[in-house]
């Protein structure tokens, strides 16, 4: 059965709804940015991504509509600031997918499943995006599809999610599938003089999220968040391309729940952690935006651009992919799986994702473990068609 969901502001938002007895998300016209999403609804609501605290205040003067609308997860084609052109083409911060609006398809329900689908047509390089956002009953996960047809050239892309910790130091625990390089963005995120501060050593590179060196000498541990009060800063990890498939995820012990996502890592080769702690003291953050962690499975290199990622870079001469080459006739399937579980008493750090039976398991370091049902076959179907 198909229909047309009204459009109706949420969060300052022109936005679609779809739900059913477990999942209700959101998503905005501009950008096409989806929060909230609350899951578990007959039980417990529990609504993991953030949204911008100025989402209802009056937009400054110039502001991109991807800060206008910033919430939840959104997808970026291309990913990051963009400042400088590649090939004649100039695109805004996380590009057009991220901006403009995006048109209704249709909303289909068949079976357990509820299906939404928009679409953007691409006008920097001519090409469309068919987003699918599909949620199941019985299943506290979104399915989340980009089918893009772009004419020839190199692309970089990303999903751009956003979580919100509680208040209390180092409440989340965040945890991926097996890494095979890590890396702090490169130059300084914030400048003092532009009253923005960051902590991490520019450049310096680590093996596990629980080692990353400072400015000061010191090693910070960014699987423990929230944390570092007062600054923002990017890193990037890049993930094991022989997996089946790669993780990530934020468990939340006191909460007792985890938050993850699951994708075919030869389409998305890494995760980009933005970590966004009261460090930017401009407008619109004024210092405000806190306990937020980006956790943004992505095929880029870090947050530059476009440029940076197609061309020749630290990533791609070690071997990762930081953009895909399109030609037309040759779409591509971005898909991706995010989701909670409620988790027992005494359930910490995730350690370890596998498949078992008809969904996954998910086992804590302490041993502790959940099963959830999900449909791991989205991720693994062909990303080309």
């Amino acid at each position: 059965m198909s229909s047309s969901p009204a459009l109706k502001t949420v969060l300052g938002q022109p936005s679609w709804t779809i739900s059913n007895r477990d999942v209700k998300l959101s998503v905005t016209r501009a950008g096409g940015h989806m929060a909230p999403v609350v899951f578990d609804r007959q039980g417990r609501k529990i609504a993991p991504y953030s949204v911008a605290p100025w989402h209802s205040e009056k937009p400054m003067p110039g502001m991109p509509a991807v800060l206008r609308a910033l919430r939840g997860d959104f997808f970026c084609m291309p990913f990051g600031g963009n400042a400088a052109p590649y090939e004649g083409e100039q695109y805004p911060v996380h590009g057009e997918t991220a901006n403009r609006n995006w048109q209704l398809v249709n909303l289909k329900k068949q079976g357990d499943n509820t299906d939404l689908t928009l679409r953007l047509r691409t006008r920097i390089r001519p090409g469309q995006v068919d987003k699918l956002l599909r949620i199941v009953e019985g299943q506290n996960v979104v399915y989340c599809r980009h089918r893009i047809e772009l004419e020839s050239g190199l692309m970089s892309f990303a999903h751009h999610a956003m979580l919100k910790f509680p208040k209390t130091p180092k409440s989340g625990l965040v945890s991926t599938s097996r890494q095979v390089h890590g890396q702090v963005f490169p130059e300084p995120v914030e400048l003092p003089e532009n009253r923005g501060y960051s902590i991490l050593k520019p450049g310096a590179k680590f093996d596990e999220l629980a080692r990353v060196p400072t400015i000061t000498g010191e090693v910070a541990d960014i699987s423990a968040y929230p944390d570092r009060r007062g600054f923002e800063d990017i890193a990037q990890i890049l993930n094991d391309p022989a997996s089946d498939f790669a993780w990530s995820a934020v468990s939340f012990p006191a909460e007792r729940y985890v938050w993850f996502t699951l994708k075919d890592p030869r389409v998305l080769t890494g995760t980009v952690f933005w970590i966004s702690n009261g460090g930017r003291h401009y407008p619109p953050w004024s210092g405000r935006h806190v306990g937020v962690l980006g956790v943004e499975e992505a095929t880029t290199y870090f947050i530059s651009g476009l440029k940076e990622s197609a061309q020749a870079n630290p990533f791609t001469k070690i071997g990762v992919k930081t953009a895909f080459q399109f030609a037309a006739g040759r779409p591509l399937n971005v898909s991706l799986i995010s989701g909670i579980a409620l988790t027992p008493r005494g359930f910490d750090r995730v350690a370890t994702v596998e498949p078992r039976g008809t969904g996954i398991r998910l086992t804590a370091e302490s041993g502790k473990r959940v099963d959830v049902p999900v449909d791991l076959e989205f991720i693994t179907e062909a990303a080309t068609s």
